[in-house]
């Protein structure tokens, strides 16, 4: 009956069973098979190039994002670089990345589309400024922190005014000079780059005051409604502002040459707005913050100062006491001095007393100090000059009256005086002859014309 039962059940299918590796090679077959090769068109935003060479970016259109990727050696046979905000056409195909559930583009060719002639044009202005530097980071003015006046170059109505004034008020309320100008349409570039030209020739103090920092602003559109900041008179009167200018076209994807030339730029509008001008409540209150803690650190100051001071004092011994320990060492030293003066005054009375009471012992020393003072007489004697004569020697000395020890000492004096135990001889040396000393003394012994004197003992 059981059997029966299950047979009337309806049966279901059973479904395959994959794991999460498998189901995504599986997707990743199914997707690169069915899109192998497909040609999208799409506007480039997010473009940036890794380190590696590769480059990472998206398509959009109004309803979808596509990721794509461009690896380095399709990237390098690009005749233009990926700049968002062009409108391109990719080739390619599509496939997955199963580390992240996602799929992508990979592209392998990449044309302009669209509006193609004006991107083209476009890459070629940007080539040509760009040679003659006037993208160069060197150029770019640094933005005042407070500005007191911030001059604005946009149209009159708008969004974009209304946002950069409320904008302004919030953060930081500071004079706002608008410069109205159109926009977009013939002749909009030649009225921008008057009106910046018209705020720097504005004298400084005038009736009008000249602003510290410019704005240049507009709100999104195509490539078309904002060529008029790709316009090279607009270009070349931004790089000549003496004015520090902040740029502000289009949205955030959108990049004009303008963008490029300025001394900064803004996403929005709105943004340049904030980059133009602080946050009053944070100055504010970076500045409660910086006095507070300058009190708290002069009181800090003073109060470490006062207790190093109080902590020296204390180290300061009483004078008073000072001096009276002085005095009680100065009246002990007298005190001992005065009995060892008694003290030795008294050894030396009982040291005449028992020198009184042996006078042979008195005897006995002198006669022992007699003793040892003929024997050191004796000792004197025998190391005296004539002594030493006596045995034989003789003393030589040169000019100068010192002693010679040496035949080199003896050819260096004129004379030499020979002392003996009976007298003295002098003679001289012949320092034109190479003989040796000892052959002048031969020479005087055998009658030469050396001179001898004698001296009694």
């Amino acid at each position: 009956m059981e059997d029966l039962l299950n047979l009337m059940q309806p049966q279901t299918p059973k479904l395959p069973e994959y794991t999460v590796s498998e189901i995504s090679f599986e997707i990743k077959k199914c997707v690169e098979t069915t899109f192998s090769r497909v040609r999208i068109r799409g506007e480039i935003f997010g473009a940036k190039r890794a380190d590696s060479g590769h480059w990472y970016l998206s398509l959009k259109d109004p309803n979808a994002v596509l990721s794509a990727v461009v690896w380095k050696g399709v990237a390098s046979k690009f005749t233009f670089k990926p700049e968002d905000g062009l409108e391109v056409i990719a080739t390619g195909k599509i496939t997955t990345f199963a580390g992240k559930s996602s799929y992508q583009l990979v592209i392998e060719q990449m044309e302009i589309a669209g509006t193609g002639a004006l991107l083209k044009l476009l890459e070629e202005r940007k080539q040509k400024f760009a040679a003659e530097g006037l993208f160069d980071q060197a150029h770019k003015k640094q933005i005042p922190f407070l500005p007191d006046v911030i001059g604005v170059v946009t149209s009159a109505s708008g969004a974009v005014i209304r946002d950069i004034i409320h904008r302004v008020r919030d953060r930081f309320p500071s004079r706002i000079i608008v410069w109205p100008t159109p926009v977009q349409g013939e002749g909009a570039a030649e009225k921008i780059a008057a009106a910046i030209k018209g705020f720097n020739n504005l004298a400084k103090g005038g009736t009008i005051p000249r602003p510290d920092v410019l704005i240049v602003a507009r709100g999104g559109g195509s490539l078309e409604d904002l060529w008029p900041f790709n316009e090279e008179v607009v270009i070349r009167a931004v790089y000549d502002s003496e004015i520090p200018l902040i740029s502000a076209v289009g949205h955030e994807t959108d990049t004009m040459l303008i963008d490029y030339v300025s001394d900064l730029r803004a996403p929005t509008p709105t943004g340049a707005a904030e980059f133009a001008v602080p946050v009053k409540a944070e100055i504010s209150a970076t500045l409660q913050t910086a006095q507070s803690r300058l009190a708290n650190g002069i009181n800090r100051y003073f109060e470490e100062r006062r207790n190093r001071l109080e902590g020296l004092s204390r180290g300061i011994p009483n004078l008073e006491q000072i001096l009276a320990e002085s005095r009680q060492k100065f009246d002990d030293r007298v005190e001992r001095l005065e009995l060892a003066f008694k003290n030795m005054l008294r050894n030396k009375q009982n040291q005449i007393a028992q020198i009184s009471l042996k006078p042979y012992h008195i005897l006995n020393i002198f006669e022992k100090k007699q003793e040892n003072l003929k024997n050191l007489a004796l000792r004197l004697e025998s190391v005296s000059i004539d002594s030493v004569l006596s045995r034989g020697f003789a003393w030589v000395k040169d000019n100068r009256q010192k002693t010679v020890y040496s035949v080199a000492q003896a050819q260096k004096s004129p004379t030499l005086e020979i002392k003996f135990i009976d007298g003295s001889i002098k003679t001289r040396t012949d320092k034109k002859k190479n003989d040796t000393l000892q052959g002048d003394l031969f020479d005087f012994f055998n009658g030469s014309s050396s001179t001898a004197s004698s001296a009694g003992n």
